[in-house]
């Protein structure tokens, strides 16, 4: 297995059109101007990793391996893979590996030897998948008559998106959301710094949603290969009743699928089974639930990515790490 350069690594993904947005090398160079470190290697020309690292206090880090090419791979590389795995963590005083598939359940493979499979997962294991090969009648087609109404009702009341390069407004926006929907956001310098690093290559585009001139809502949308994502959304409390948020999804799915992309990743959905999803969406929303009414009604697919694996370095702090999960959990 070969360490490799960035640009080395951007060859290699680019040949593999169903690369994770997590490996790309624009990823990692994002989440290293935060914090993290990324190692990449190959192995044999037909299997690579992207590992991040993210500093800790007292020269100790978290090992973190999201969606790697391709996945189904990790179950059955031999030890020599995982010695060299172990030896780059340990150089790296990485307290534990979280692994990260890159597959849907029900996926059935042994785990990996020294892996256990992990409670806790960083991304959010359930989500949305829209099939978008079709014509774009029939993926109307698909939507709830609700969403389907609702972007035309957008359009009919002149909503217009378009592309957009006001960073720091789409950071005010997405705080604004934030607040409001109560869940974390970035800082400014990270939305920008993600635009930045994809926007170049044709690999993301941020849409604004306006009535006469004035911004409604807006989304950060990312691509690559057969693939798309919708990762960052934002909107303020004006003009709601217009609707701006489905023609503004809309437009996302059709730049994706203007490009090219097979799949259309609505990203983040809360984990349970959809029974329990459609029983309760209406009343409920807290965490993904608040999102969960508005990406249903596009369609798709309700899909949930395999468990986490950790591979343990460090069993004292790995057992504080399950403490401090656990706590958040109770709290």
């Amino acid at each position: 297995m070969t360490a490799v350069s960035l640009s080395e690594w951007g060859q290699f993904v680019e040949h593999r059109p169903n690369a994770h947005l997590l490996q790309l090398g624009e990823w990692g160079e994002l989440k290293s101007a935060f914090g993290w470190e990324a190692v990449r290697l190959i192995l044999n020309d037909d299997f690579g990793i992207q590992i991040l690292f993210r500093r800790l206090p007292l020269g100790m880090t978290f090992a973190y391996l999201p969606k790697p090419v391709p996945s189904q791979r990790l179950f059955d590389l031999g030890d020599r893979f995982w010695l060299e795995v172990d030896r780059i963590c340990r150089e790296k005083h990485a307290i534990f590996l979280k692994i990260e598939p890159d597959l849907w359940e029900p996926h059935r493979r042994p785990v990996p030897g020294s892996c256990v499979l992990s409670r806790y997962n960083i991304q959010p294991p359930r989500t949305i998948l829209l099939d978008i090969q079709t014509r774009e009648d029939q993926l109307l087609a698909g939507m709830k008559q609700k969403c389907r109404y609702n972007i035309r009702l957008a359009e009919k009341k002149g909503v217009g998106v378009r592309p957009w390069e006001d960073l720091p407004a789409f950071t005010e926006m997405i705080r604004m959301t934030g607040v409001r929907d109560h869940f974390g956001v970035h800082s400014r310098q990270y939305y920008e710094r993600a635009y930045h690093l994809f926007h170049p290559g044709g690999k993301c585009e941020l849409l604004l949603a306006e009535y006469e001139g004035i911004p409604l809502a807006s989304l950060m949308v990312f691509a690559h290969g057969d693939r798309a994502w919708y990762v960052y959304g934002a909107s303020n409390d004006m003009q709601r009743n217009r609707m701006p948020t489905y023609l503004l999804q809309w437009e996302a799915i059709r730049w994706a699928k203007g490009r090219g992309c097979v799949t259309y990743d609505l990203w983040g959905v809360p984990d349970e089974e959809e029974s329990v999803l459609e029983a309760n969406f209406e009343t409920r929303i807290d965490g993904l639930w608040g999102v969960y009414r508005f990406k249903r009604g596009f369609g798709g697919t309700l899909k949930r990515s395999v468990q986490a694996l950790d591979r343990v370095y460090n069993p004292i702090m790995y057992k504080f790490y399950l403490w401090r999960m656990a706590g958040r959990e109770s709290g």
